[in-house]
């Protein structure tokens, strides 16, 4: 049974986090949703334009996994959205996987219930907004538990494929790194 993921974009999202997340999972043979917020043709912050799949306030349905890219002005696009905030608290009680880079961890699952007493990473600057029961490190990427995070731009390759890795398995994810020269 193949993999479903929701990638979540919106206005101002990292570009080479969100392209690189869904073609990784895609060539892993992941089924990929991008799902938009506030629209589906949805702008990232260096003015690449994607058309997503459908709308996060369409999304009913639980996903083996979600994933957040990061960048400004995504990330507070993203934490304003009380439909996304409530898909992830879904999520997060389901024991489903949740994933998210750069500024997203800090900005988006911070606010939520998600990081409590786990350990989580961030792009340099934004681990203050982790609360007290978030536990930061400087480590690329960190899974635990079902939560992937990673660092941002420079991490996107990995955190991709350490989604697969989680979702598909390490043999899949090292065929990928064989296959794209990583």
């Amino acid at each position: 049974m193949n993999k479903k993921v929701l990638i979540v974009l919106a206005e101002g999202f990292e570009e080479i986090e969100a392209i690189t997340s869904i073609d990784v999972l895609r060539r892993a043979e992941v089924e990929v949703v991008v799902a938009g917020v506030d629209g589906l043709s949805i702008t990232g912050a260096h003015g690449i334009t994607v058309q997503a799949d459908t709308d996060i306030e369409d999304i009913v349905d639980l996903v083996d996994a979600v994933v957040l890219p990061g960048g400004l002005p995504g990330a507070d696009n993203l934490a304003n959205s009380k439909a996304l905030k409530g898909y992830l608290e879904k999520m997060h009680a389901a024991g489903r996987h949740i994933a998210a880079i750069c500024a997203a961890p800090a900005v988006v699952l911070a606010s939520t219930s998600v990081l409590d007493d786990h350990t989580a990473t961030c792009y340099p600057g934004f681990e203050d907004r982790f609360g007290d029961s978030t536990i930061f490190s400087s480590d690329r990427v960190v899974t635990e538990c079902n939560i992937t995070t990673s660092r941002g731009p420079g991490t996107a390759m990995e955190f991709s494929l350490s989604l697969v890795t989680t979702l598909v398995g390490s043999e899949a994810a090292a065929l990928l790194e064989e296959q794209m020269l990583v």
